[in-house]
This record gives structure tokens, C-alpha cells and sequence, in this order.
């Protein structure tokens, strides 16, 4: 039985892990960490759990793909949410967002005025760049030409002039939407992979589709669910998971690889996957290996700061997603992207997981995920910038909501950069790798696979197709997919 090794375990690793034990392979994942998931991960702070990383869960069926798979039965179960966001103006306005289309449209309409018919055009017509971008963009490797040469790739040729490759999602947003609220509604979705909406392509306006035109989903438990629930899959298939393990070195010949070293044991591998950072696989595990330059100096993602608050009060005007804009929305890319600062205003945005799963929180209290953007680390000081900025969270979320805060936290657990880069192997506090800040960016994240070393695939979101739960998982599916036919031809 041919043997893999796969290190790290977020939901890129634990996929691949599922795929590849499928297969036939005797799989193995080191992971460094006590716990599985990466990011996607759970904690308990006295009474209150919360989900550390991500909190916005869509593309449910590729999680349900993956628990298909298991011989046993692994129970994933998930509710769609009636509401997409609530969404908190500096001008004093307020709006809830349903997650279906009907009344998206009808409050966009009733409140700023749109046109509905404009609105229903340009959501049917992210439908549909989404459809023809997705077989050709996303589940493929763009890295191997006749990976190309599918019976899609006409269909997105065809409409490239729809994508918005050339201009950004902003410029699209500005042109399309009559007023700067709408606008900006849109163009916070650039944030989902950590670019900043005036720089990256109008092709990433896709990704509003998900949540606007299927809608957002919560699984039961948390997002840690679903780690957990592939977790089990996993295990159910067979795979050795190996915790409080680090990766130090992979064993290679220049051309092939044939070990993984970790702190306590060495595995032979016939394949290695990565599903750490990209960067550190090459700094820190291939020695004397000439690394993909043009690739790995690309712009980075946006980095994050999140306060962990358990907070002794409900709030009903807070629904489970909330966004409290800055209001100069563009400077706070600017901040940091270019000056690479933390904006003195920035957007918030407060997640409450308890408003659905109510065992999150004690009675009468929820649990506060509280996230901004930020640049990644380099050499700020963080302590400062932390203290600074719960200052101003404070004084907002009081002033808008109209009650002290502060008096009300009874728990409390911080994140920032060099905590990511710590936890998380991610390079300079990056969350998702690379940022999209380009119109050539896609092509620029690193393949998921080596072209120097057989053997050797990545996954994950800091390599092909990109950041986030979904693209995560079509990741491990790319591999699975190229590590069958890389087999084939060899015999």
C-alpha cells in the first residue's frame, strides 16, 4: 500500500487525508498543534465557546461530499440562515439583509433606492460568472494546461467581458449601484480572501453570489463542525493522525521526495502534501530547495485582530453576522495595504454564533467574535495597537448600540498577527496566503503541486484556488485529482 503523509490539518489536509485514503493510500497527517481543524478550530472560555477562525459558512454540499464518503455514518447537520447581515452605517442607518433574493432586493430597493430590475440583472448575472468560472477557475489546477482543455472552458471564455478582469470589483460596484451603501456592501467581499476591493479584479464580485443568491448556512455545533465532522471521516477511513508533532524537514533527492522528519519520528512517504503555509513549507521543511520566488513575493492577504468577548447581555438588534462600516472605507484598504497600519477607523464586523446555537453563551449572554482587518506583521507594535484599537471597538459599539460595552464583558481571549503566524504557520500573520490584488493574481498562487519535486502537493488556502472553507476543500480535490493522475503515467 503506498504510504502519504500529509502535514497539517486544516480542513485542506483533513479533506486530502479523506480523498487519498479512499483511493488506497495508508494516510498519515502530522499536525503541530493539540487540536485539528487549523483555523478552524473551537474554544471554551468559562461558560462561553467560540469558533477561532472562520464564521461564515457556505458550499455546504462539498462538506457533504466528503461525509459521504466515510463507511460509517458521521452526522454533519447544518440550517440555513433566513438572514444574510446586519449592516451598521456611520450615517446612523440600519438594515437587515434577508439571504434570499426577494427581499435582498426589496430592501436594497426600499432603502437606498436601487433600481430592483438593475438588482435582479446584476445578481443573475454573478449566477452565471460563477457557473462558468467555477469548472474552469476553481476546481481545476490552473497550472496544467490540459487541465484547461474541459468542455467548460468555452462557456468563460465567452464571458470574460462579463468578469471585470481588467477592472476592479469597486469600479464594477460603482457602476452597477446608484448609492455608496449598496456599493459598499458589495465590495466587502473582497475581504473573504483578504484583498482590499479597490485593487482586486470585478471577478471576485462571484463570490457575492454565494451569499446572496444561495445564502449563507450555520452548521449545528459551530464551524468547528465541520473539522470535526472530516475529522471523523477520516478516521473512519483509516487515517493516523499524529498531534503535538511538528514537521521539520522533508526528505527529498532533488527530484523525488521520500520522508517527512517531524520533532519525534520520521515517516517514508511514496507523496507528501503540505497543508501548512506555503511559505513556511519552503522555509522551514526543504532544505536546499530553490524556491518559487515570483510566487512567494506576492502581495499578502490581509492579516486580522479578534477580541473574544463573552458578553453578560443579549442584544436583539445584533442578528449572527454584523457589520459596523467605517466610513472612509476606502482609506482602510488603503491603511492596509499600502501604509500598512491599522486604520484608526476601521470596519467591524461582531459575530454571535450563540444567536443560533444557544448552548454558545450562558442565558441572557452571547458570545462576541469581534474581528477587524489589519496588515500583516511587519514589525509593528502589536501590544500598542491592540490596546488602541479596544479603545475605539468600545467607544463605537457603545455609541451605536447604545449601551457600555465594556461593563458587560465577562470573558475575554485577543488574536493578531503574530499569534496567526504562531498558532497558525501563517506567513506574517497571513490569512489566506497571497492576496487578490491583481488581475493576474489567481495565476500566482503557488500550484498544487511541485513542478521541481514529484511527489510533493499542496493544499490549502495559501496555494491554488484560494482562501476560505470552500476553496480550501476544492483544493484537496485538485490533489486528489492530480496525485491519481500523476500514478497513471508513472506505471
Amino acid at each position: 500500500m503506498s504510504k502519504a503523509v500529509i502535514i497539517g490539518s486544516g480542513v485542506g489536509g483533513l479533506a486530502t487525508s479523506i480523498h487519498l485514503a479512499k483511493a488506497g493510500f495508508e494516510v498519515i497527517v502530522i499536525e503541530k498543534n493539540d487540536f485539528i481543524g487549523g483555523k478552524v478550530n473551537s474554544k471554551s472560555i468559562g461558560k462561553y465557546r467560540f469558533d477561532m477562525g472562520p464564521s461564515v459558512f457556505t458550499s455546504p454540499e462539498l462538506v457533504d461530499e466528503l461525509i459521504a464518503l466515510s463507511p460509517k455514518v458521521v452526522s454533519f447537520d447544518y440550517v440555513k440562515l433566513e438572514e444574510s447581515c446586519r449592516y451598521f452605517f456611520t450615517d446612523g442607518k440600519q438594515i437587515n439583509l434577508p439571504a434570499q433574493v426577494d427581499g435582498l432586493v426589496d430592501t436594497l430597493s426600499k432603502e437606498f433606492s436601487e433600481d430592483p430590475k438593475i438588482l435582479r440583472r446584476e445578481l443573475e448575472n454573478r449566477a452565471k460568472n460563477y457557473k462558468a468560472a467555477y469548472p474552469v477557475f476553481i476546481t481545476v489546477s490552473l497550472h496544467r494546461w490540459k487541465e484547461w482543455m474541459n468542455k467548460h472552458l468555452f462557456s468563460a471564455i465567452v464571458r470574460i467581458p462579463k468578469f471585470g478582469l481588467f477592472r476592479s470589483m469597486a469600479s464594477v460596484n460603482r457602476q452597477k449601484f446608484k448609492h455608496p451603501h449598496t456599493q459598499q456592501i458589495f465590495n466587502r467581499f473582497a475581504t473573504y480572501n483578504g484583498s482590499s476591493p479597490y485593487k482586486s479584479p470585478g471577478m471576485l464580485n462571484i463570490i457575492s453570489h454565494l451569499e446572496f443568491n444561495i445564502g449563507p448556512f450555520m452548521p449545528k455545533g459551530g464551524i468547528v463542525s465541520v473539522s470535526q465532522s472530516l475529522y471523523q471521516v477520516a478516521i473512519n477511513l483509516g487515517v493516523k493522525f499524529h498531534l503535538n508533532e511538528t514537521a521539520i524537514k522533508i526528505e527529498h533527492d532533488q527530484k523525488k521526495v521520500g520522508a517527512v522528519q517531524t520533532t519525534k519520528n520520521r515517516y517514508d512517504a511514496d507523496i507528501i502534501v503540505s497543508n501548512m503555509d506555503v511559505h513556511f513549507t519552503y522555509e522551514k521543511l526543504l532544505d536546499n530547495f530553490k524556491a518559487p520566488k515570483t510566487i512567494l513575493l506576492q502581495e499578502k492577504s490581509s492579516s486580522a485582530i479578534v477580541f473574544y468577548w463573552g458578553i453578560k447581555k443579549e442584544f436583539p438588534s445584533l442578528g449572527i453576522h454584523n457589520i459596523f462600516f467605517a466610513e472612509h472605507y476606502e482609506d482602510e484598504f488603503k491603511d492596509i495595504f499600502d501604509r500598512k497600519i491599522l486604520s484608526q477607523d476601521p470596519t467591524i464586523y461582531v459575530h454571535i454564533s450563540s444567536k443560533q446555537e444557544k448552548a454558545d453563551a450562558p442565558e441572557a449572554s452571547e458570545n462576541w467574535f469581534v474581528m477587524v482587518n489589519s496588515p500583516v506583521d511587519v514589525g509593528q507594535n502589536w501590544e500598542d495597537a491592540v490596546s488602541t484599537l479596544r479603545k475605539h471597538l468600545l467607544k463605537r459599539l457603545s455609541f451605536t448600540l447604545k449601551e457600555d460595552i465594556e461593563s458587560l464583558i465577562e470573558v475575554e481571549d485577543i488574536m493578531h498577527p503574530q499569534i496567526i503566524e504562531s498558532r497558525y504557520f501563517g506567513k506574517q500573520g497571513s490569512i489566506y496566503g497571497n492576496s487578490s490584488n491583481s488581475a493576474s493574481a489567481a495565476f500566482y498562487r503557488h500550484p498544487n503541486f511541485s513542478k521541481s519535486l514529484k511527489g510533493l502537493y499542496f493544499s490549502g488556502v495559501t496555494v491554488h484556488p484560494g482562501g476560505g472553507i470552500p476553496l480550501a476543500l476544492n483544493s484537496a480535490k485538485i490533489v486528489a485529482r492530480l496525485v491519481a493522475e500523476d500514478l497513471k503515467n508513472s506505471k
